[in-house]
């Protein structure tokens, strides 16, 4: 996986600041290269359980074929888009807890 916790971690604090940091969320996912705005994809798929774990690699090729809208407007679509990338982290087991206080 390119997206590190640190990445993970990040969005997802602007994602419950939403009023605050919208725009800096919508620059900090449009400045990503393709491949990790497709796994931060794939990462938030995993967490609302549209995808399995195990399947990671089909979320991220189905996320890169489907890519037709900027990633932080179809994240944005989802106001529950957050707690779907946490939940996704978690799946992933991937520990975004410190790097979140360490972001605080």
């Amino acid at each position: 996986m390119e997206l590190s916790p640190q990445q993970v971690a990040q969005i997802v604090l602007m994602g419950h600041e939403l009023i605050r940091a919208e725009g800096e969320l919508r620059a900090f996912v449009a400045a990503m290269p393709e491949d990790e705005r497709a796994e931060l994809v794939a990462l938030y798929w995993v967490g609302r359980g549209s995808f399995e774990p195990e399947d990671w690699e089909e979320a991220v090729a189905t996320a890169l074929a489907e890519a037709t809208t900027p990633t932080a407007d179809y994240l944005l679509g989802s106001p529950h888009f957050a707690d779907h990338l946490e939940a996704g982290a978690e799946a992933m087991g991937i520990d975004i807890t410190d790097v979140e206080e360490d972001l605080l």
